[in-house]
């Protein structure tokens, strides 16, 4: 099953460097960033779970946990975090789940169903389609997902600023335009009428018929 924006989130249990959770449990009611990797001690993925650990404090003011995935089990991966501290400079304090059976890529359509049920013996090159980033809302179902190349380091500062624009966007009736950064102008969408543009949006431009802009609400 393919998984879309807007689709809920597949719940699961699963052993992590933080114990036994349930993925929705432990999300609560703020947002979740799930952020796979196809196999511990791999060169890229050990700069960016590094760069995700300096980052881990911006993603809690914003209300969001992150939490790790790789295709490997979670005594790799406690070993495995010395080494992603030494490079990044900072220590890993979320969680990293471990999939040794490969059932969250599963469920997460990330490996296809026939992919075995180990990661012993598989390489990171059997289990590329693992990088992608999740991001879930509060309703535990997925805003956004993003797929990467193995030999592409991901831009964590890009899912800070959709994360940004995605708690602006479910508070206002708004959206933001092309590389928007936190304090630009927004976009009014089609479901503010011109009154509540006039009351709520003083001094908004009509760019064209149908795009509006206005200064960030707060």
């Amino acid at each position: 099953m393919s998984l879309r924006i807007n689709d809920i989130a597949p719940d699961f249990t699963a052993e992590t460097t933080h114990g036994t959770i349930q993925f929705h449990e432990w999300i609560g009611e703020g947002w979740a960033v799930l952020f796979s990797h196809p196999k511990d001690f791999t060169p890229v993925c050990t700069t960016e779970l590094g760069a995700m650990a300096g980052l881990e404090k911006q993603f809690a003011a914003r209300g969001a946990k992150v939490i790790g995935l790789s295709v490997d089990p979670v005594e790799s991966h406690v070993k495995w975090a010395q080494d992603i501290e030494d490079v990044g400079g900072h220590k890993v304090t979320y969680p990293m789940i471990g999939d040794p059976e490969l059932k969250v890529a599963k469920l997460y359509d990330m490996l296809a169903a026939d992919a075995g049920d180990t990661s012993e013996g598989r390489t990171p090159a059997l289990n590329a389609p693992v990088r992608t980033v999740f991001v879930v809302g509060p309703d535990k179902r997925i805003k956004l997902q993003l797929a990467y190349p193995m030999t592409t380091g991901r831009n964590f500062d890009e899912i800070l600023r959709v994360l940004d624009s995605m708690q602006l966007t479910s508070k206002h009736k708004v959206a933001t335009p092309a590389n928007w950064k936190q304090g630009e102008d927004i976009i009014l969408t089609a479901a503010v009428t011109a009154e509540e543009a006039e009351k709520n949006f003083p001094g908004y431009r009509t760019v064209k018929p149908y795009l509006r802009t206005a200064a960030q609400p707060k």
